[in-house]
């Protein structure tokens, strides 16, 4: 655990990026939000009021979400977990139009969850940005034009 603090701490992040240490309690209260409305929906999908393909993206949601902890702090793998971060924001928005025409009030518990992630993602493709070798290239090669 403590290697991988000191590897993403080694990371260059861009100026906007929260500490460190708020990640735990926004990602606490959005974990309780996720399970209250996925075990809703879920169990509405079980009463059959909703139909069964209405689970479909909030279960490639939670897939996606557990991946990406190992994808991004085990493998270190900026690429994989950028394409994940992706996925998880298009399973958000595709659950939240999936349900929202069976109830608007479980569609609009996900805008927190969506907010977070939209940050998260541009927060995310920043760190790629930044740690990969392209921008600094980038970056030389733009301020002569600039000048």
């Amino acid at each position: 655990m403590k290697e991988t603090m000191l590897w993403y701490a080694s990371q260059l992040k861009p100026a906007f990026a929260p500490p460190a240490w708020l990640f735990a309690p926004i990602w606490t209260v959005l974990y309780v939000i996720i399970a209250i409305t996925y075990i809703r929906v879920f169990h509405l999908a079980y009463k059959r009021a909703i139909p069964k393909k209405v689970i479909l993206p909030f279960a490639f949601n939670l897939i996606f979400n557990f991946a990406f902890s190992p994808l991004q702090f085990q493998l270190h793998s900026y690429y994989l977990s950028s394409v994940d971060i992706v996925l998880i924001l298009g399973t958000i928005i595709w659950g939240m139009a999936a349900v929202w025409p069976y109830s608007r009030k479980l569609a609009l518990w996900q805008v927190p969850y969506l907010v977070w992630v939209s940050f998260a993602t541009v927060l995310q493709l920043t760190v790629v940005w930044l740690n990969s070798g392209l921008s600094m290239e980038y970056l030389r090669h733009l301020i002569p034009l600039l000048r």
